[in-house]
């Protein structure tokens, strides 16, 4: 077993409860953490073998290419496609934050995280 961990994706996006979110945008960070199994791919040294993170990259960025009122959707609508389009994966933690949300203050990001496992998927 093993961890592959994408930090800091960065994504100029269109979510948000408010109109003027999802006219204007905002920029978003999201971290991504998955448990997978790592023998195979560890002993054969290919790709085919293992979790492949620019899947799981291209994965996260399609979704947040899909407007959402909230961050909780987001992260949702992430975890259940990695688990139905990647094989090896055992639990995923994903980490969705909007930096400098328009909530009346200086706030440097609000975020959600959401875990899952293989047997929730």
């Amino acid at each position: 077993m093993g961890i592959i961990e994408i930090e800091g994706m960065e994504f100029y996006a269109f979510h948000g409860h408010f109109e003027e979110e999802r006219i204007v945008g905002n920029r978003f960070l999201v971290d991504l953490k998955m448990e997978v199994e790592t023998q195979k791919a560890s002993i054969s040294d290919n790709l085919d073998d293992a979790v492949n993170y620019q899947t799981a990259y291209n994965i996260v960025k399609a979704e947040m290419h899909e407007k959402s009122y909230l961050l909780e959707h987001i992260a949702q609508r992430i975890l259940n496609r990695l688990f139905l389009e990647l094989q090896g994966i055992q639990k995923a933690s994903i980490k969705v934050r909007k930096i400098n949300p328009p909530m009346g203050g200086v706030i440097q990001s609000v975020g959600v995280t959401l875990s899952q496992s293989l047997a929730l998927a």
